[in-house]
C-alpha cells in the first residue's frame, strides 16, 4: 500500500505562480502508484474551505484513468482537526465508507484517555452507518457523549 501525503501542497494549491489543483495533483500520485491520498478535512485546521475538500475527496475516489482502461480508485484520508463531531458529514459528502479518518488530536485530547477516543470515533462511525444523529447516538455511549462535549462542534459548510 502507498500513500500518498499532502507534503508541498501549500505552496502547488496556493502560490499564484503555480496554481496546480487538487483535482490534478492526485492524479499525478495516482499515476505514481498512491493507494490513498491525503485529502484534509471538514472544518478543517488548514486553509482549504470544505467545498475544496469536498471536491479532493470525490476526485480520489473518481475511477482513473478511464476511456476504456482498467479504471481504478484510491482511498481519501480525512485528516487535520478532525473529530467525532465530523464523521458523519465525511460520510455523507462521500456516501459510502470508502475513506480513512485520521483523528490524531480526536483521540489522543479525549478525557477519558486514547482507547476512549477510539472507541468514541467508532461509536460516531456506527451513528452514521445506521442513520442517527451523533447527539442521540451519544446519549447511550458515554465515550462519544465525553468526546462531543470536550470539542466544540464545528461549522461545515459543503
Amino acid at each position: 500500500v502507498i500513500h500518498g501525503h499532502r507534503a508541498g501542497w501549500g505552496l502547488y494549491s496556493r502560490s499564484p505562480d503555480i496554481g496546480v489543483s487538487y483535482v490534478a495533483w492526485q492524479k499525478l500520485w495516482r499515476l505514481a502508484g498512491a493507494d490513498h491520498l491525503h485529502v484534509n478535512g471538514l472544518a478543517n485546521k488548514f486553509t482549504e474551505s470544505d467545498a475544496v475538500v469536498r471536491e479532493a475527496a470525490l476526485a480520489v475516489q473518481t475511477p482513473f484513468p478511464g476511456d476504456g482502461a482498467p479504471a481504478f480508485t484510491a482511498m481519501p484520508v480525512i485528516s487535520s482537526g478532525q473529530t467525532a463531531w465530523q464523521v458523519a458529514p465525511s460520510r455523507a459528502l462521500l456516501g459510502n465508507d470508502d475513506f480513512i479518518f485520521c483523528a490524531g488530536g480526536g483521540i489522543m485530547s479525549h478525557p477519558g484517555g486514547p482507547g476512549a477516543g477510539v472507541i468514541a470515533l467508532r461509536q460516531a462511525a456506527e451513528a452514521a452507518r445506521q442513520g442517527i444523529a451523533v447527539e442521540d447516538f451519544a446519549r447511550s455511549h458515554g465515550e462519544l457523549k465525553a468526546a462531543l462535549e470536550a470539542f466544540r462542534k464545528p461549522s461545515i459548510v459543503v
